[in-house]
């Protein structure tokens, strides 16, 4: 686990100590297909590194219940509600695909980053990378939407 981790692309710019730091607090979990991980609302207080399979984000429309938003694919971070306050969801999270994944220790995870702030600064550019990328994947969604409202 702690290899696959650190050497992701998502973890690159951290120092290789701080790859080692994320690895560590970090726990195999395989889920088959229809697990529901999280739900909209709920408090937020994991988080994910997809290494295979597949898991979707979903929202909550009025009138269409649960519309998928985005897919998240290995590589991919999972759940970035945990970083900011008041740590809930904005969206639920289903396993599509069997998935094998890594859930990391974000109360670990916060507690370093006050102790460190290097490692914060490092982590929240990270997360705000991974944010940045989620934004942009659901902008090209929505206007492939509206292009093609069938």
């Amino acid at each position: 686990m702690t290899t696959d981790l650190a050497d992701l692309a998502l973890f690159r710019p951290l120092a290789p100590a701080h790859r080692a730091l994320i690895a560590a607090s970090a726990h195999p979990e395989h889920h088959p297909a229809g697990t529901r991980l999280f739900d909209q609302d709920q408090p937020a207080e994991h988080s994910w590194v997809v290494l295979t399979g597949c898991v979707a984000l979903d929202a909550a429309v009025p009138g269409r219940g649960a519309v998928t938003v985005q897919g998240v694919g290995p590589g991919e971070l999972l759940g970035l509600s945990w970083l900011v306050p008041p740590h809930r969801w904005h969206f639920g999270a289903t396993v599509v695909v069997p998935a094998h994944l890594a859930r990391l220790d974000v109360a670990r995870l916060r507690e370093t980053a006050e102790r460190d702030p290097e490692f914060g600064y490092r982590l929240s550019l990270v997360l705000a990378e991974a944010m940045l990328h989620r934004l942009q994947s659901t902008r090209y969604r929505l206007l492939d939407l509206y292009r093609n409202p069938s």
